[in-house]
């Protein structure tokens, strides 16, 4: 896969993210704005959430191109979405992230999105071209998000097992070090029963989702200028081998390019709270 082939000027993009971040828990957001458009190509990287991208961009915008299907303008990104490129032109947009968790309360079981792109009108369902519009209007980022904050947080209403949320969060929160078997102890349920409930609310396997969370992390360290055998140290790779396999599977090249990855540029000013040893 190609991190990238006209990777955007980041020294003309324009970043606004909310003044008070974690209005709605597992949701995050960001608003960007290329203050000349440009056209980009982009390839996106598997990530530990669920992706919406509004394109605010009017008519031309970015078209979504994964595994033989193309969407153009807004669309949601699945996790694990495969090798998906972003090409066209950049102008505006704002980007919402949200927990597998999250996203299957907002939308139902997120293994509809798992493995894909797909269009955000056929996600969101009805509603979804007024959203955009009022979007579109905002005075301000500030409007933006909190309209983003109103609409969404009246959809979070599909249940998630509480133990699948869980289960997520301390995935989350040991860097995905933790062992299935482990986690199923925690929450009294069996692993079968943990590995299927978990996929079919969350569209991954408990195993996978780990694998995801770390390599998320690991992809981090190395963009910090972390070496690479303390990168595998650090994030509980076996070795450095394991780690290039891991980077090759999520990424499709090899842990040096993924340190100098465009795609990682303007992370912490964008996504600023990041999980680190």
């Amino acid at each position: 896969m190609r991190l990238t082939v006209a990777p955007p000027d980041w020294a003309q993009v324009e970043i606004a993210v909310p003044r008070a971040p974690g209005a709605l828990p597992g949701v995050r957001m960001a608003g960007f704005r290329h203050r000349a458009p440009a056209f980009v190509d982009i390839a996106m990287v598997a990530h530990p959430s669920v992706t919406l991208i509004i394109d605010l961009s009017g008519d031309e915008g970015i078209v979504y191109d994964a595994n033989g299907r193309r969407e153009k303008g807004s669309a949601f990104v699945g996790l694990l979405p495969g090798e998906v490129h972003a090409a066209g032109t950049l102008g505006e947009c704002l980007q919402v992230r949200l927990s597998p968790v999250e996203a299957a309360r907002a939308f139902g079981p997120s293994a509809e999105l798992t493995g894909t792109v797909a269009s955000f009108a056929d996600v969101w369902g009805r509603g979804a071209e007024r959203f955009e519009d009022r979007l579109r209007g905002a005075a301000s980022w500030d409007e933006r998000f909190a309209i983003v904050v109103q609409v969404l947080g009246r959809r979070l209403d599909t249940p998630v097992d509480a133990e699948v949320a869980h289960t997520w969060q301390r995935t989350l929160a040991s860097q995905g070090r933790l062992r299935v078997d482990g986690l199923a102890d925690e929450i009294g349920w069996s692993r079968k029963r943990l590995w299927a409930r978990f996929r079919s609310q969350l569209g991954i396997t408990p195993k996978r989702a780990a694998q995801l969370v770390r390599f998320d992390h690991a992809a981090h360290l190395l963009a910090a200028g972390e070496a690479i055998a303390t990168v595998a140290a650090e994030s509980g790779y076996v070795d450095q081998s394991h780690l290039h396999r891991e980077v090759g599977a999520f990424a499709g090249t090899t842990p040096s390019v993924i340190a100098a990855a465009p795609w990682l540029a303007i992370d912490d000013v964008a996504w600023p709270v990041r999980r680190r040893k």
